[in-house]
């Protein structure tokens, strides 16, 4: 008993260190009305681990160790504040507070620690622990009972009126355990009734999390033995709708052992929530430092060296150059952070040979944060099924988009799919969200309801040029066949890319020698006289590069915003194509990439010519040219190997800045006044 009147003392000793006893006080106001009587009143108290220990380490210790016990004594605390200032005139019993304890941090030590990749199939003591993982599922929020006031059936009982029956929800405990009809009274053991007019109902929503190596299964890697099980979090009232699906999170909560005869299940009731950011290298490797100093001069040659010399584990050095950075170009710019922006950056690749580079881009696919492979037999967007756990409402299951959230998502050669999901693609590509249709007869609800999940991944993608049944070539120059696709669908992605067949028999013999070698010497290199950097070097430049934040220099946002004028108006004029207000999204998304993965933080003019090239190139692929000429491959117009290659490269790309300077005078009356030709 003194033990128990200490820890009182010292949780009001923290409660007024902490301002906890003046946010009480703000709380109890809006239960002043005489007309607003329940059963029970919820309060939020935040807990710092850390400053309570200092306070009294027992009390520290048995929040940690012994949440039920703690509650129990903050509330008894509170209670006696609450009478003692006469804050609510319509709580007459302690059983009346509902207090909840919000830690605000647990201990950084393993014991706190919850691994989702091995949860303990055990029982084990109900205290606070901490774990990360992905969401995969989540139902929608539906409503629980908070708090149930029940009467004694003998009226010569006390219990018979009053509120000395509350039954409240404790961590673990079903609805069941809140609300039934076979409590018996504690003084005379007559039968109790609901008093129903007094229920207090919550909000509640089930979230499933898995460790997020589970995700290495989806990706193009090799897939390991393991195994992941996942994890039912229960969100309750204002923890409701704080997650998302595909969003990784740290939470803090009680694990319990839910009864559900004949089945046992273990679920967290959650106490806090974090959204977790990937975290990002400070620095790249020294071989890339050097290259870096070594091209600082020449604004184009650090990304040509990192295109030619990458993915030399499935293509010979100089052979798919375009596509190479192009792929590392989306690599950086495709994020999503914290304020639910979405940078993205699509790619559909053309070419009659997809073999080749679908291992290309698996192998790409590796460098992102988080890369997810669509398998044909699973669901791309979201999939909704009825909740396991007796809710009897929807349970929305992510499908490889949204597990791809921040990432990329590889749908690999879209002739394989139907024509409904191929519509489906394009209209995830154009609306950047995911629709989903629950139907309110199925799931319990009285209407039917459509949700719209927000997209946050970029989509890489493959078409076979080849393929081209009952097609008839186009006329408009420089256009190719898109294969089995409509060109509404090319136009939503926004970046296509050509990959044409490797011309003459050296080059083929040159992928071929590349290939044997790979299989019978993987662990030799085959090109000694080039600079080979390694996956994980690629690894952590992509990572820093794209957490760098980057504006637009005005002479950038003059040439992307001078191109785009003078094409809308060339292409409405010579072939009555519009140009959307995506093209100059897709400029601006190309320029911030490029600098990007030459490490800058200020976007050039420089920048913004690699874009128009990508661009202009993406739009005559599907459109036909326009009064811009410029090579098909544009971005590498010639071979790379040395020094003086690179030099003839450099001497190509600012003639051709030249050229789109012309353009831009020719169909942009104007231009001249706020771009000066060098």
């Amino acid at each position: 008993m003194a033990d128990t009147l200490s820890l009182k003392e010292s949780v009001l000793v923290y409660l007024d260190r902490s301002g906890g006893l003046q946010k009480l006080t703000e709380d109890c106001k809006p239960f002043k009305n005489p007309q607003h009587i329940v059963a029970v009143y919820r309060f939020c108290v935040r807990v710092n681990p850390s400053d309570l220990i200092e306070v009294d380490p027992v009390l520290g210790d048995c929040v940690l160790h012994d949440p039920l016990r703690a509650t129990a004594l903050f509330q008894s605390v509170c209670f006696l504040a609450i009478k003692t200032l006469s804050l609510v005139e319509n709580i007459h019993t302690e059983n009346q507070v509902n207090v909840i304890l919000k830690v605000t941090h647990l201990p950084p030590f393993p014991e706190y620690t919850m691994d989702l990749s091995s949860i303990p199939c055990v029982y084990s003591p109900m205290r606070l622990v901490s774990m990360e993982g992905l969401v995969i599922a989540m139902t929608r929020v539906t409503k629980y009972t908070q708090g149930a006031r029940f009467l004694c059936i003998n009226d010569d009982c006390p219990c018979s009126t009053g509120f000395h029956h509350i039954r409240v929800h404790s961590p673990g405990a079903t609805e069941s355990a809140t609300v039934r009809n076979d409590f018996s009274c504690m003084i005379c053991s007559s039968h109790l009734k609901e008093d129903v007019k007094f229920r207090v109902l919550g909000d509640k929503q089930l979230v499933e999390l898995i460790h997020v190596k589970a995700l290495d299964a989806l990706t193009a890697n090799q897939q390991n033995s393991l195994r992941y099980q996942s994890v039912t979090v229960f969100l309750r009232d204002d923890l409701c709708n704080s997650m998302r699906i595909g969003q990784l999170y740290r939470v803090v909560g009680i694990p319990a052992h839910v009864h559900q005869w004949p089945d046992i299940t273990c679920s967290v009731e959650a106490n806090s929530i974090q959204l977790l950011e990937p975290q990002c290298p400070h620095q790249i490797s020294a071989s890339f430092q050097e290259l870096l100093k070594a091209t600082a001069r020449f604004p184009w040659r650090f990304t040509a060296i990192l295109a030619h010399c990458f993915g030399l584990e499935v293509a010979p050095p100089g052979l798919y150059n375009t596509l190479k950075l192009a792929l590392l170009l989306s690599l950086v710019q495709t994020r999503a952070d914290t304020k639910d922006t979405c940078h993205n950056l699509d790619l559909l690749v053309v070419t009659p040979d997809t073999y080749i580079l679908d291992r290309l881009m698996a192998y790409s696919l590796s460098l992102a944060c988080r890369g997810v492979r669509h398998q044909a037999t699973g669901e791309m967007f979201a999939s909704v099924s009825r909740d396991e756990h007796g809710a009897g409402t929807a349970n929305i299951h992510a499908g490889s988009a949204l597990l791809a959230t921040g990432g990329i998502c590889m749908v690999g050669d879209l002739g394989y799919y139907k024509k409904d999901r191929l519509d489906a693609i394009q209209s995830v590509l154009e609306n950047r969200a995911v629709s989903i249709f629950i139907p309110g007869k199925k799931y319990g609800e009285d209407a039917d309801q459509q949700l719209s999940i927000p997209l946050q991944c970029s989509f890489w993608a493959l078409t076979d040029s080849s393929q081209r049944p009952g097609r008839v070539d186009s006329t408009l120059l420089g256009t190719v066949d898109m294969g089995p696709i409509p060109i509404q669908l090319a136009d939503a992605f926004g970046l296509v890319v050509q990959c044409k067949d490797m011309a003459g028999e050296q080059a083929l013999l040159t992928q071929a020698v590349h290939t044997l070698w790979q299989a019978v010497q993987p662990e030799e290199s085959l090109y000694t006289s080039f600079r080979e950097f390694s996956n994980q070097d690629y690894l952590e430049l992509v990572a820093y590069a794209q957490s760098l934040q980057v504006e637009l220099s005005p002479e950038a946002e003059k040439l992307i915003h001078g191109y785009y004028m003078a094409s809308r108006r060339a292409r409405t004029q010579s072939q009555g194509v519009k140009m959307s207000v995506a093209s100059i999204k897709l400029l601006v998304s190309l320029a911030e990439a490029h600098c990007k993965l030459c490490l800058r933080t200020q976007v050039l003019e420089e920048d913004a010519v690699i874009a128009v090239l990508f661009c202009e190139n993406s739009v005559t692929l599907k459109h036909g040219s326009s009064g811009l000429v410029i090579p098909p491959d544009a971005v590498f117009p010639c071979e790379l190997g040395d020094v003086d290659s690179l030099h003839r490269r450099d001497i190509t790309l600012d003639e051709l800045h030249q050229n789109i300077l012309h353009f831009i005078y020719t169909y942009a009356p104007g231009a001249d006044k706020y771009i000066t030709e060098e």
